[in-house]
């Protein structure tokens, strides 16, 4: 299975981005990773097989994950972006299991892509 992301760049602060991540496979737990210089990498949000989603407090309300079962695509949308959302971000996927925000968990990755939101 591979992942593929994409949708990052440059955008102020205030201003939305949509990262999107296409898989080559099935998973049962397709999960948003970031991670920021010098930091371990962060749990963002995930959605699990049945719909149900979970979110780090930080972007709840401002991110939305949502998937295109058809497309076998995940998406994450990032409103109201903020100078501390700068990161490369990530999409990950599992085979099983519940959603967990443990990055050892997940059996997937994709290649990251950068988001700067500037000030």
């Amino acid at each position: 299975v591979q992942l593929q992301a994409s949708g990052g760049g440059l955008v102020q602060a205030g201003g939305s981005l949509r990262l999107s991540c296409a898989a080559s496979g099935s998973m049962y737990v397709r999960a948003w990773f970031r991670q920021a210089p010098g930091k371990e990498r962060e749990f963002v949000a995930a959605i699990r097989s049945d719909g149900s989603t979970v979110y780090v407090d930080s972007v709840k309300g401002r991110f939305t994950i949502s998937r295109d079962t058809a497309k076998n695509t995940v998406y994450l949308q990032m409103n109201s972006l903020k100078p501390e959302d700068t990161a490369v971000y990530y999409c990950a996927g599992a085979r099983a299991g519940g959603i967990t925000r443990s990055p050892g968990m997940y059996d997937y990755w994709g290649q990251g892509t950068q988001v700067t939101v500037s000030s």
